[in-house]
């Protein structure tokens, strides 16, 4: 089993992403096409989940558009995704972040994490 995964790792492309975890406000810029144009289009929300392993490994954001929550999940994989920033860090307890979707207003909102440089 373990060479399946060193082989794997070799194969796979590292990712050009920054790091960033369930809780984290982030925009993801995605390219889209629409017949011969190709243009930019960013997706701002906080990251509910990260789930898989390696290739198959997605990523789950959710914002909040006209009072109606849209969720949509990326591969970490995909080649129509531009560059990715994180925005705010999140301060959360859980790696999943359903109950988020029951939550109106303030409640909704997620603390964010304190950096302290040494």
């Amino acid at each position: 089993m373990d060479l399946i995964n060193y082989v794997h790792e070799q194969v796979t492309e590292k990712s050009k992403f920054p790091d960033f975890r369930p809780g984290d406000n982030i925009a993801v810029s995605i390219r889209i096409k629409e017949g011969a144009k190709e243009r930019v289009q960013t997706f701002k929300g906080n990251v509910l989940q990260i789930n898989g392993e390696g290739s198959t490994k997605t990523f789950t954001v959710r914002k909040m558009s006209s009072g109606v929550g849209v969720e949509r999940i990326f591969p970490f994989s995909s080649p129509g995704i531009d560059k990715i920033e994180v925005l705010k860090r999140g301060k959360v307890r859980r790696a999943k972040l359903f109950y988020l979707r029951e939550l109106v207003g303030k409640k909704a909102k997620i603390k964010e994490r304190k950096f302290i440089k040494k």
